[in-house]
């Protein structure tokens, strides 16, 4: 498993926290990252996710040279 920890320091941070474990609750499907479980520790909300080998998707965009054409393929699949 991989592991996101979000801060919930102040009121915008704790809304978005909340909203991002909505939409992975209730989106499943083979082409994102499948969400397991949420904990809060201590001023922290750790997402428990799947383990996608390769990083993360920011990674993988800062180290890849790609096209715009090429981004319009990866992002329409």
């Amino acid at each position: 498993v991989a592991i996101k920890k979000i801060s919930l320091q102040g009121l915008s941070r704790k809304q978005v926290a909340v909203n991002e474990v909505t939409v992975m609750m209730r989106n499943r499907s083979a082409c994102v990252v499948n969400y397991l479980d949420s904990y809060l520790v201590h001023e922290e909300l750790w997402l428990v996710m799947e383990y996608m080998d390769g990083g993360t998707l920011s990674t993988v965009i800062k180290k890849t040279d790609m096209s715009e054409d090429q981004i319009a393929v990866v992002s329409r699949e």
